[in-house]
This record gives C-alpha cells, sequence and structure tokens, in this order.
C-alpha cells in the first residue's frame, strides 16, 4: 500500500500442521510441492547428525544457518572445518560476499575479494564435509546427489516429510535441493522440534534456540523471531519461502510464489498470529513501511489471517 493504494500484490501457499503431521488449516494448496532452499537446513542438519556429526550447540547452529557472514560466523565455520582436519578450501560453495549488507559493504569499502567461507551457506558445507570425515567418505565429491552423504540426507528428509521427494535440483550454494510439498515442509520441522531428548533432531533444534544469531545474524528477520518467541524454531529460505515450528509440534510453512523477501517476511509473521501466537510478539515484522520521500507512506503488509 503506497499513500492508501493498492501498488503491488504478492500471492503463494501457506500451511498449518497439528503435532501429528495432519493439515489444521491452508491457505492456497497446501500440496504444492517446491524447493524448501535454506528452509530443509534443519532436516538436513538433523540428518548428518544422525550420520555421526558431532558438533558444540554454538557450532551445530552453523551446520543450520544461512549466516549473514559476520566474523563470528566464519570463526565458527573455520572451526567446523579445523575439527575435520580441513580448511575453506575444501569448501565448494561459489566464492561470495557476506550476505548481510552491513558486512558486504564494508568488505567493499576495504577491497576484500568474495570468499567461499563467506557465502552463507558455509556452515553446512562445513558440516557436510565433517560428517564425511567421520564416515571415512570421499570429500572432493561430496555435492553429488549420488555420494552417501547426500543419499543420506535424502532419506532422512523424505521420513521427515513423510513423502517421496519428487525432485532433485541444485541449489543456489552448489548441493543438492530437493523438492517437497510445504505441507511436507511443516510436517519436516515438526518432527524434529517433536525428537526426543538427545536425539538428533533435538539437539539440532536446541541449537538453533541456543543460538538464534548464528542460525541468521545481528539483523536477520529469522534471527529476530526465534529471540522474540520462546521456544520457536524458524527457517528462512530463497525465492520466498519460510518454516517454523512451536515446541508443541505445531508447525507452519508458506511459499510466496514471485520469492518476493518482503511479501515472505509479513507473511512470516501472519502466520505465527495465525497458529495463535500474540501479535504483540511480532509486531516488528508485522507490517514493513513503504517511502517516499525518506518518509514512511505506506506499509506492506499480509491479508494471511
Amino acid at each position: 500500500m503506497r499513500n492508501g493504494f493498492v501498488e503491488g500484490t504478492h500471492v503463494g501457499h501457506a500451511v498449518i500442521v497439528a503435532p501429528d503431521g495432519q493439515v489444521e488449516r491452508a491457505w492456497g494448496e497446501p500440496g504444492a510441492v517446491i524447493f524448501p532452499r535454506s528452509s530443509s537446513k534443519p532436516a538436513q542438519a538433523s540428518a548428518m547428525v544422525h550420520a555421526g556429526l558431532d558438533l558444540p550447540l554454538e557450532l551445530l547452529a552453523l551446520t543450520a544457518s544461512s549466516h549473514s557472514g559476520e566474523q563470528f560466523h566464519l570463526d565458527a565455520v573455520a572451526r567446523i572445518l579445523a575439527g575435520a582436519g580441513l580448511d575453506e578450501d575444501a569448501l565448494q560453495t561459489p566464492l561470495d560476499l557476506p550476505l548481510d549488507p552491513v558486512e558486504r559493504e564494508s568488505w567493499i569499502r576495504q577491497g576484500r575479494a568474495p570468499r567461499s567461507i563467506a557465502m552463507n551457506c558455509s556452515g553446512k558445507h562445513a558440516s557436510m564435509l565433517a560428517t564425511c570425515r567421520a564416515n571415512g567418505w570421499s570429500i572432493h565429491d561430496y555435492l553429488d546427489p549420488s555420494h552417501p552423504l547426500q543419499q543420506v540426507i535424502m532419506v532422512h528428509l523424505a521420513e521427515l516429510a513423510g513423502e517421496p521427494i519428487s525432485h532433485v535440483g541444485v541449489d543456489g550454494c552448489g548441493a543438492p535441493v530437493l523438492a517437497m510439498s510445504i505441507a511436507g515442509l511443516a510436517r519436516s520441522l515438526s518432527r524434529i522440534v517433536q525428537a526426543s531428548i538427545g536425539s538428533p533432531g533435538h539437539r539440532v533444534t536446541s541449537a538453533m534456540r541456543a543460538e538464534p544469531e548464528r542460525v541468521g545474524g545481528s539483523r536477520r528477520d529469522v534471527t529476530a523471531f526465534m529471540r522474540q518467541v520462546p521456544g520457536l524454531v524458524a527457517k528462512d529460505g530463497a525465492e520466498g519461502v519460510y518454516v517454523v515450528a512451536l515446541e508443541d509440534g505445531r508447525a507452519g510453512a508458506l511459499k510466496v510464489c514471485d520469492g518476493s523477501e518482503r511479501a515472505r517476511i509479513v507473511a512470516g509473521a501472519a502466520l505465527l498470529v495465525a497458529m495463535g501466537l500474540d501479535e504483540e510478539l511480532v509486531a516488528e515484522q508485522r507490517e514493513l513501511p513503504i517511502l517516499g520521500g525518506g518518509r514512511p507512506v505506506g506499509r506492506v503488509r499480509s491479508a494471511l489471517t
């Protein structure tokens, strides 16, 4: 909305599932098949722990992250690699600048070159390499869909989602990305949140709750959601994807069809309100300002109610 006029509209799908995985409520088509992108990282992290990845919570949070590239993120990724006897050269992430705009601008001002470790998925990749080391698997081809690591992840994600993987693609970081329904994405996080104490899923969600800044960053909406909502586990994904889960096992997922970032944020807040949360907990993300001449003249808001 700009000065009371509807300037643009984003459409999408959203779903809420009960702790048993049944759909409680849906907008659009809960069976729509999507690439979850980075929203599947908690499930991927659970698969790696199941396969023998053993990291302290502050590092395991990086396994499930799309980090902002702040120095504490890079230091943690380097620690994961060092623990596996590797360094940044082993990463097969694209050369990139930090995702966080403040960090990115700082790098550019300093004339720093893009690095593999600065790419937002480097925590996941470092953990993939560490998992390979723990199992004696090859590391030069760890991104190949036929690699034992990727096969373990594929089987684990299908089990969590309660449905077969319908399509395999290549994510922006170069790792396989596995298609599933929006409801399947919500079910996968619901099952991880409800995992028994000491299990891989419980370790992953405990790490994410304990270290939300490592999952996203100091200025990221996904980190703010987890800070503001007690017990929440949340993960954003490229192309307008979000998945959230509460301590009781209820979970929600959404996909903005045009991949809009601004729509993803406000729809994510609206989804949490629809799940019964007090609107005040997510007030900062419920609406985003539209500026005109440097001052607010409108807002981005979600029609999801």
